[in-house]
């Protein structure tokens, strides 16, 4: 378990994602890579998690250049996901258009083959926890897959909203454990500005502790220098 609190422009994000990416590779490696989430990240505000499609879609369109035999999918599942192909309210259509490679841009979609990354917010976490149509992303064996819990822009996570967020990611992880999770959970939190320097350690070790229901040692908390 760890925590990047590090500058704009460092790198928080591929110190995240590359562990990721080469985790859903060793999976590929041994066979095991089939449908299923495997990571998390949680973002804030939706813009963010733009951000990440695009870079996503472009390592999964590297992948294809190259023509690598290892593939991975990925979704972003929020309020403005289309239901299906026929759902205009959401401009499916417009997101079929724009589909990047990899990417899973339907609900029907995520539901029947759950991505290997999904992106997400924290308020539609809350209805995918709670809404019998999502289920599938949590039942028949989906579970035991679930391994990263990012959470991005971590300092916006404190007093009430952090508490929220707390007892939201202790219902996941016990929704998971029920569904066949038995394996640890691997659980990163980034901010560029939840504190910086050594002396700040044990404070946020305590804070990302707090938030996840995991512990945190002070020598996972990284900063810039």
């Amino acid at each position: 378990n760890v925590v990047v609190a590090t500058g704009t422009g460092s790198g928080k994000t591929e110190s995240f994602l590359y562990p990721i990416l080469f985790h859903l590779y060793r999976e590929f490696a041994r066979g095991e890579l089939g449908a299923g989430v495997r990571a998390l990240i949680l973002y804030p505000m939706n813009a963010l998690a733009n951000d990440q499609r695009d870079r996503l879609g472009e390592i999964c369109r590297d992948l294809e250049k190259f023509q690598a035999k290892f593939r991975f999918t990925f979704g972003q599942y929020i309020g403005e996901t289309p239901e299906d192909a026929h759902d205009k309210r959401r401009n499916a259509g417009e997101a079929l258009a724009n589909r990047l490679p990899g990417e899973l841009v339907l609900r029907t979609e995520i539901r029947a083959k759950p991505p290997h990354i999904l992106l997400t917010n924290y308020s539609m976490l809350e209805y995918l926890l709670l809404r019998p149509d999502d289920s599938p992303l949590f039942d028949n064996g989906n579970s035991k897959w679930w391994t990263f819990l990012v959470v991005d822009e971590a300092h916006q996570y404190r007093g009430s909203q952090g508490i929220e967020m707390g007892m939201l990611l202790r219902r996941l992880k016990q929704r998971l454990r029920d569904g066949g999770r038995a394996e640890p959970f691997r659980c990163i939190a980034t901010s560029a500005t939840l504190v910086s320097g050594e002396g700040g350690k044990p404070g946020v070790a305590k804070f990302a502790a707090n938030l996840f229901g995991e512990p945190f040692e002070e020598q996972a908390i990284i900063f810039g220098q």
